[in-house]
């Protein structure tokens, strides 16, 4: 049975308010706990000014690793590359002390890539602390998309944390977070904007297929409660 928690905001910069503060609540409990935390963020046009926002809270960022939940298998100086989005606008202010682990693997084919990445996230970012997961108009999360041939695998697998993704309806090779990897995180939220995706949240709600919208595997499971921001 489903039991997410769900945050409705009218305005942007309450929603973003109120979710960087969370965000930094959790982050600052695991540096507490185990002298350290992990931050995994997605890219895409809405977090930006979640990214910026969080950058400017003063806390031991030098303990906070920051890393993707999926990445296109660009250059990391390439304008659509995530990791240039989070170089630019998170690990700027007071983040700038915080350390970037790269999904990229320059020189490395995606497919041999893949326990490469599995084993770079294993070994400096698990346990997961604080997850933030996007959705695309057409219920894409991470770089989980819709009717792919490896989809299925990607929701099923429990070996790695990583799986090469190569959509058919977006550009770019793609690395992406398991279901399972997503899931084991400690703190997960989804973050959307907009009517579009309002309306593909309330068709998954309504029991659209993980297949036909991946992000229900994500909200329509009772392993994890999730998060839920949007406007």
């Amino acid at each position: 049975m489903r039991n997410n928690n769900e945050h409705f905001f009218l305005e942007q910069k309450e929603l973003i308010d109120t979710l960087s503060s969370k965000i930094i609540d959790n982050l600052e409990e695991a540096i507490l706990h185990k002298g350290s935390a992990s931050l995994l963020v997605s890219g895409g046009s809405t977090p930006k000014p979640l990214f910026e926002k969080l950058s400017s809270f003063d806390i031991p960022w030098e303990k906070v690793k920051i890393a993707l939940c999926d990445e296109r298998w660009i250059d990391k100086n390439h304008k659509d590359s995530n990791e240039k989005l989070v170089r630019d606008s998170l690990l700027v202010n007071f983040a700038k002390k915080a350390k970037f682990i790269s999904m990229y693997q320059e020189y490395i084919n995606i497919e041999d890539a893949q326990d490469v990445c599995s084993n770079i996230y294993e070994k400096e970012l698990f346990p997961f602390d604080v997850l933030i997961l996007g959705m695309g108009n057409d219920g894409h999360t991470a770089s989980l998309f819709p009717n792919n041939i490896k989809l299925k695998e990607a929701l099923e697998t429990t070996k790695g944390f990583c799986i090469c993704m190569k959509p058919d309806t977006a550009p770019y090779e793609r690395m992406s977070l398991t279901k399972t990897a997503i899931l084991s995180a400690t703190n997960i939220y989804l973050h959307f904007e907009g009517v579009e995706k309002q309306d593909v949240y309330k068709k998954v709600l309504e029991g659209a297929s993980s297949n036909d919208m991946p992000v229900s595997a994500i909200l329509n499971q009772d392993k994890k409660k999730i998060e839920v921001y949007y406007k």
